[in-house]
């Protein structure tokens, strides 16, 4: 009789756990996988022009796009022929600010 009893509890704390689980999968694990799925496919969408880095670290201008193959020409003028999935992200590498000789005078002037 005891058994029977604590055995019910059991199987009702499972299924409360099941459902729990269930919710915070569907409520929260999966769009937020399918956000992060969507942002990935965005950042490797280059286009003919644009510099690309691939997932091996090979940066170069996308001369070419096919459904099998993107073509990417280095810094030297080698063309090498990689599939979409190789392709990171476009690569816009930092704007550096130039400072003028004046600017760098006045700072200096500053710290005195």
């Amino acid at each position: 009789m005891l058994l029977a009893k604590a055995g019910g509890g059991t199987s009702s704390i499972l299924i409360i756990y099941v459902i729990v689980f269930g919710a915070l999968y569907f409520f929260y694990l999966r769009p937020r996988s399918k956000k992060q799925k969507a942002a990935r496919s965005q950042a490797r969408k280059v286009e003919v022009g644009e510099r690309a880095q691939t997932i091996g670290g090979f940066v170069g201008m996308v001369i070419s796009i096919d459904n099998d193959l993107v073509t990417l020409r280095g810094a030297s003028g080698v063309e090498l022929d990689f599939v979409p999935t190789a392709i990171a992200r476009r690569f816009d590498p930092p704007a550096v600010e130039e400072t003028t000789d004046d600017e760098h005078e006045h700072e200096e002037g500053d710290k005195q």
